[in-house]
């Protein structure tokens, strides 16, 4: 796949291996587990996370994936980009991935209420 034909991305939730909506990712290539610098919470909203920035954050795990520009818009439809439920946007990791540009999707609702996940989710 040639860089500028591909993005990377972190996913940390229903996009992850066994979850829900890892299908989505058939046919990329997953670079590997990794963790962001702790700038960073996530959010349980039900049946997948919410990633936002904050002031108290963790590192967080998930996985990372070199995919395609065809993959990348079927990933923002699922994460709901052009409803405004999430926006795609650099993100900060540790290790291997630290100089590298890495984009992963943030939740841009209220979590107000909403229960703290920790380090990853479920």
């Amino acid at each position: 796949m040639p860089a500028q034909l591909s993005q990377l991305v972190f996913v940390y939730g229903s996009l992850k291996q066994g979850y829900a909506l890892h299908a989505l990712l058939q046919g990329q290539l997953h670079l590997g587990n990794a963790l962001t610098e702790p700038w960073y919470r996530l959010f349980d909203l039900g049946s997948y996370p919410g990633l936002v920035e904050w002031p108290e954050g963790l590192a967080i795990r998930g996985e990372v994936y070199q995919v395609d520009l065809e993959c990348l818009a079927r990933l923002d439809a699922a994460e709901g980009v052009a409803e405004r439920l999430y926006v795609r946007r650099k993100i900060s990791l540790q290790a291997e991935f630290e100089r590298r540009e890495v984009q992963a999707w943030f939740w841009l609702n209220a979590v107000q209420g909403m229960q703290d996940c920790g380090v990853a989710w479920p």
